[in-house]
């Protein structure tokens, strides 16, 4: 098992800069996702961890080992790439054994971890099979395999399911996490899948452009997002310019043009002054509360079954959405509603 640790990291291609003086630390045994828009720098960054690039600044380190100038062969890391990476002449047994063949083991032991491997990704049935006999869960499954069966100390996936279709990627979802709980291999896995990295990851980092706006556990960065970028980008958010107007018993107050606020700072209060005002979809009420109460028109309904979700006016230039676990009762376009959302449920950011 391995802990990754990257000090400062920094990578051009050209005069562009892709990553820009990057630092975290991947814990032994964790399942460690890089979360971000395409282009933001999270499979750079997958590719100098397996030695593929080589970094124009920084330090990495498995463990306390320097890995700068370890050639990729050398640094015993296993990684699975979006396309799978097949090779369509070989058998899916031939496929898992081809990352043995340089390792100097004798005939014996390569069939026992190919067993081992197949076995864990649940595909020892399908030994015989060349790849274009598989479906796509299955080849990708295959390709887990391949990075297995070399017992690595890190397991690098990169966008390992964006390749297949919804009810494929839910299904490989829980095999990678029962993959992971039974090998417990340090896991570091590049996704631009909010919901993949939301029910996957132990922690995840939050890049764009080549730097970290935030690096916590699921919860932590969806309910307490370090700025804007961060909320918009793990989950849908709604948002109003506020400004604070004081703090009393643990509450901040605040003004905004369609009523007056209450919010729990959290553990990084937003500066008095100019602020957002956000929250999500799923934490809007039905009906008035206590406090922080809206006056709505319906503007769109969507009946999901088990959810509802609406667009409602706040005026004819802001909307904002709603959304209604297990709805009841039939709400039509243009009715009026009134909605509030709890104190804790809101977020405060630094304004523009």
């Amino acid at each position: 098992m391995m802990r990754v640790s990257i000090q400062n990291l920094g990578k051009k291609f050209g005069d562009t800069p892709v990553l820009k003086n990057v630092s975290l630390e991947v814990h032994d045994q964790e399942l460690f996702f890089l979360l971000g828009p395409s282009g933001c720098g999270k499979t750079t960054l997958l590719r100098l961890i397996a030695g593929f690039y080589q970094p124009d600044a920084g330090q990495l380190f498995f463990g306390d080992k320097p890995m700068n100038r370890v050639p990729p062969h050398q640094r015993n890391t296993g990684m699975v790439f979006q396309n799978y990476a097949l090779w369509p002449h070989m058998t899916v047994a031939a496929n898992v054994a081809y990352g043995l063949e340089v390792r100097g083991l004798s005939a014996a032991e390569k069939k026992q971890r190919v067993t081992e491997a197949l076995a864990i990704v649940q595909m020892e049935r399908f030994a015989d099979r060349a790849p274009n006999q598989l479906s796509g869960g299955q080849q990708q499954r295959v390709a887990l395999a391949r990075a297995l069966v070399i017992r690595p100390d890190v397991l690098l996936l990169d966008e390992p399911l964006s390749n297949l279709d919804a009810k494929l990627r839910l299904e490989m979802r829980e095999e990678i996490r029962r993959i992971h709980s039974q090998t417990r291999i340090t896991t570091i896995y590049v996704t631009h899948d909010q919901k993949e990295a939301l029910s996957l990851a132990d922690r995840l980092a939050v890049m764009r452009e080549g730097v970290i706006e935030q690096l916590a556990d699921p919860r932590t960065v969806y309910r307490a997002p370090a700025n804007r970028f961060v909320a918009d980008f793990i989950g849908e958010t709604d948002w109003l310019p506020a400004e604070v107007r004081g703090r009393s018993d643990g509450e901040m107050r605040l003004k905004t043009d369609f009523g007056d606020f209450r919010a729990l700072p959290g553990d990084k209060p937003a500066a008095d002054g100019k602020v957002w005002l956000g929250f999500r979809p799923e934490a809007v009420e039905m009906g008035a509360g206590q406090s922080n109460s809206l006056a709505t028109t319906i503007a769109h309904v969507s009946y999901l079954g088990e959810i509802e979700q609406y667009e409602l006016k706040l005026s004819s230039a802001v909307t904002i959405k709603a959304l209604e676990q297990n709805p009841q009762e039939i709400r039509r376009v243009g009715e009026p509603l009134t909605v509030h959302i709890r104190p804790q449920n809101l977020l405060v950011l630094p304004g523009p």
